[in-house]
């Protein structure tokens, strides 16, 4: 069964941290561009962050830049999103997915497969 699931959400004040990640089921994430993605309540979702595969290429929204960092380790088929520097505005329910064409090396396009989603939120 092809699965993704994140892990590492929880409840932080503002400015703190979370380290979120995204493990494989099924497949080999390594062989996919792997994108984050959140929804806050009432809102649609919207890209966070992408990671080619390799990693040689990252994209963050704009409203993320310099607060976090996406990165993948190959050798655990892991992918990791450091959130830093956390915001109210941060609150939502996080999604990891991967890129729909596999040994692609972009991060536009369509994404499938997400996962479950793992909630965070930043409140005082």
């Amino acid at each position: 069964q092809v699965q993704l699931v994140e892990s590492g959400g929880g409840s932080v004040q503002p400015g703190e941290s979370l380290t979120l990640s995204c493990a494989a089921s099924g497949f080999t994430l390594a062989h996919w561009s792997v994108g984050w993605f959140r929804q806050a309540p009432g809102k649609e979702r919207e890209g966070v962050s992408c990671i080619s595969r390799g990693g040689e290429n990252t994209y963050y929204a704009d409203d993320v830049k310099g607060r976090f960092t996406v990165s993948r380790d190959d050798t655990k088929d892991t992918v990791t999103l450091q959130m830093n520097s956390l915001k109210p505005d941060d609150t939502a329910v996080y999604y990891c997915a991967k890129h729909i064409i596999l040994y692609g090396n972009t991060c536009s396009g369509d994404y499938a497969s997400y996962g479950q989603g793992t909630a965070v939120t930043v409140s005082s």
